[in-house]
């Protein structure tokens, strides 16, 4: 595969919507602290529907613990979930709720670093996976039967994205 990406089932990288300030990589000096914030969870054994930086988290409490590092305080406690991805509740409540707090779903093409990704195992099924972009080809997520890691972010997972938000900029 060439330099331009042809041949690539990758969308063209984003460029960021917010000129200044700029930080690493051109993106806003924001979006480079909720990769720093999230970069500081890696290694945090996985253990799930829990957010304690160091003790445990699953795939949701880092995007929790992210958010309180951030923000100071959550904006509400998810109800119990189960960790099945293949679970049909009816309802996909990862992304109603990355709508309340987040905003506007993105486009594949504004995706950028320190966005937030949803993923689901199925089209039909709802998002049961999430994870912070953390480059434009990786992503740190807390992965099960191991730890919160720096993935590449491959055409097994691009395909699975259910949704990509962006954290909201502190006022």
């Amino acid at each position: 595969m060439g330099e331009d990406g042809a041949g690539s089932d990758h969308p063209t990288p984003a460029r960021c919507a917010d000129p200044p300030p700029q930080g690493e990589g051109g993106c806003s000096v924001f979006a480079d602290r909720i990769v720093a914030t999230a970069r500081g969870w890696i290694g945090t054994p996985y253990r799930h529907q829990a957010s304690r930086k160091g003790v445990g988290c699953d795939c949701l409490g880092l995007v929790r613990g992210v958010w309180r590092e951030v923000y100071g305080v959550e904006p509400e406690l998810p109800p119990a979930y189960q960790p099945d991805w293949a679970e049909r509740c009816g309802e996909d409540r990862l992304r109603d709720a990355s709508r309340r707090h987040f905003g506007a779903e993105l486009r594949a093409e504004e995706m950028r670093p320190g966005d937030l990704l949803l993923f689901c195992w199925r089209p039909d099924l709802p998002a049961k996976h999430a994870g912070i972009l953390s480059a434009p080809d990786r992503f740190i997520h807390a992965y099960e039967q191991a730890a919160v890691i720096d993935s590449a972010l491959v055409s097994s997972w691009r395909r699975r994205i259910a949704g990509i938000f962006r954290f909201p900029e502190k006022g």
